[in-house]
């Protein structure tokens, strides 16, 4: 399917690895011209030769975390088609040991950095009657996990802002959509599984079944998904193809959110 994205342009935060690294490649496929960001120059520039093989991309070394970093990435990239707002950080922890500074810095890095960004580019988008803007967000804005709520507050902070946008698009064409991915297979959710099941010393499967089994038990699917798997449908949100689908929540989590949520 010709997803019509040729020629259009994205900026991915959070684009060195996993999710944010499987959207960018698979829009430099689609033949989009990608930039990526990232605070650690050897892992940018891995990811930018990992993506040049798919096709045109940008490096460009910022933390929208922090608000020099977000001028910073605006400077380097005055304007953008595609907004894909993905970085994100988690970390289980009981909730009376989660601290103010905690609390502070998922918010900081997990939804600031989404809406400084969003504040730039989202009217030059309306102004040109196109765009594209995309918060990653989870299944636990949903489904609050009790091993990491601050991480949970994050995540439905950033469907409120997703929402918000979006209702100032009516009658232009532009969208405004979160998605929601359910555990995805990366280096950190490998380490992330092992430091919340029991038995720790257990191989990988056998953990991820623990994890499935015990702590994500409304899964359908019973598996991590593939960073590829939600790659796919961003970028058919971000298409011309996606134009139908606007202020939406779209749940690619392989099941764990009820249908009455």
């Amino acid at each position: 399917m010709d997803l019509q994205l040729a020629g259009k342009t994205a900026l991915v935060t959070g684009s060195t690895a996993g999710i944010g690294l499987a959207i960018a490649e698979r829009l430099a496929l689609e033949g989009v011209a990608v930039t990526i960001c990232g605070r650690d120059r050897a892992k940018l520039d891995a990811a930018a030769q990992r993506l040049s093989k798919a096709g045109s991309v940008a490096a460009v070394l910022a933390d929208p975390a922090t608000s020099a970093g977000a001028e910073a990435l605006i400077e380097a990239v005055p304007d953008t088609d595609i907004l894909v707002n993905n970085l994100g950080i988690y970390e289980a922890k009981p909730f009376t040991e989660i601290s103010d500074e905690d609390w502070h810095r998922l918010f900081e890095v997990n939804v600031v950095s989404g809406a400084r960004l969003a504040r730039h580019y989202f009217p030059r988008m309306l102004a040109r009657d196109w765009g594209r803007m995309l918060f990653i967000a989870s299944e636990s804005a949903l489904v609050v996990p009790g091993e990491m709520i601050h991480y949970g507050m994050t995540k439905t902070a950033q469907l409120t802002i997703a929402r918000g946008l979006a209702e100032q698009t009516r009658g232009t064409g532009v969208t405004v959509n979160s998605v929601l991915p359910g555990p995805t297979r990366s280096e950190g959710i490998v380490d992330f599984i092992r430091s919340v099941v029991d038995n720790k010393d257990a191989p990988e499967a056998e953990r991820e079944a623990e994890f499935f089994a015990k702590l994500r038990p409304l899964s359908l699917i019973r598996r991590l998904i593939e960073a590829e798997e939600i790659a796919a449908q961003v970028a058919l949100l971000a298409s011309p193809l996606g134009a139908i689908t606007n202020g939406a929540a779209v749940r690619v989590e392989g099941g764990i959110i009820p249908t009455i949520a």
